[in-house]
């Protein structure tokens, strides 16, 4: 092939890949904008350090605060139906953490801490001056984080399949390039929304295992929302600090001075039960844990009266503390 053709060859490779990505992007933005039109923001909004973020209140009583997982929102709890029954007895606040839902998120690194941090200041913005704190999954580090940081605002835990100690995971390995600034912006307006459309049903699947989705997820639950730009973005910078993180964290639990109530799944594919759960178990003096036998990773979807019954321990064993 001479200098020429192979020029000609390559310019015409490199406007097909520009127009193949312009035409991604265009896609990536068209279905962003049909899921937004689809799920409009549910709640109300307020804004902590510049940072606007989207929340739900239901019910009177004791506040109880709901921290959601990673790649979810709000309507991960709606969808459950705990919050129809926690809000008979409880006041319980959700707020989409940054970038979930319609809440920003800002550049910047967004550890547990960082979201405790706008959490204590949101809550405190909302009237709230102590609360019982639930957190799923990822939630569970920002969950523990406040109780660390703002130990009169957190009354007890209830800490729902998570993950506390780091071990090696190939979701943070493949979540890393999508975090990158630069190249994860151009993959998250691009390649990402196309593949993640095709990924998803299967990783929902995993989250859900060996149980099946249940029906009022599958039709509640607005999985395009997760497909977006921006939360694509905080979702893979989640996952790539899930490791690093809990190495700063696990130095901090056994200062956990507060009732601790701990569940999982017993067949949980995301976050193994031994040696997250229970090892945490073993470490906070005085927690109590349950462990459900044969369900997966959304222990509140899977064992909505059990995850009930940990927050009415939780407040019922916060409120023992006080008297």
């Amino acid at each position: 092939m001479t200098g020429r053709p192979r020029t000609a060859w390559l310019l015409s490779a490199l406007l097909g890949s520009a127009a193949a990505l312009g035409a991604s992007a265009l896609y990536a933005a068209s279905r962003a904008k049909q899921a937004e039109r689809r799920t409009p923001p549910i709640g109300a909004f307020l804004t902590v350090d510049g940072v606007r973020l989207h929340y739900v209140e239901r019910g009177r009583g004791e506040t109880l605060v709901l921290i959601h997982g990673n790649g979810t929102m709000i309507q991960d709890f709606l969808s459950s139906g705990i919050v129809d029954d926690l809000a008979r007895r409880f006041r319980v606040i959700i707020l989409d953490r940054p970038g979930y839902g319609y809440s920003d998120r800002p550049r910047g690194v967004w550890t547990p801490r960082a979201h405790a941090t706008l959490y204590q200041k949101a809550l405190q913005q909302l009237g709230v001056t102590q609360a019982v704190v639930l957190g799923h999954s990822w939630g569970t580090l920002v969950a523990i984080a406040l109780a660390l940081q703002a130990p009169r605002l957190v009354r007890s835990l209830v800490l729902a399949s998570g993950y506390y100690y780091p071990t090696l995971r190939a979701d943070v390995v493949l979540a890393s390039p999508s975090a990158i600034p630069i190249l994860g912006d151009v993959l998250r307006h691009t390649l990402s929304p196309i593949a993640g459309r095709a990924l998803l049903p299967a990783m929902i699947k995993g989250m859900f295992a060996p149980a099946a989705i249940p029906a009022r997820f599958d039709r509640e639950f607005p999985t395009d929302m997760m497909l977006r730009p921006l939360q694509l973005r905080a979702s893979a910078e989640d996952a790539a600090l899930m490791t690093p993180v809990t190495v700063e964290l696990q130095r901090h639990y056994r200062e956990l001075n507060l009732p601790v109530v701990i569940i999982a799944g017993g067949a949980d594919q995301i976050a193994d039960v031994d040696r997250q759960s229970r090892r945490l178990h073993g470490e906070v003096s005085g927690s109590t844990l349950t462990v459900v036998p044969g369900l997966g990773h959304m222990i509140h979807h899977l064992a909505p009266d059990q995850v009930v019954a940990a927050v009415e321990l939780a407040a019922q064993r916060a409120r023992a503390v006080a008297a």
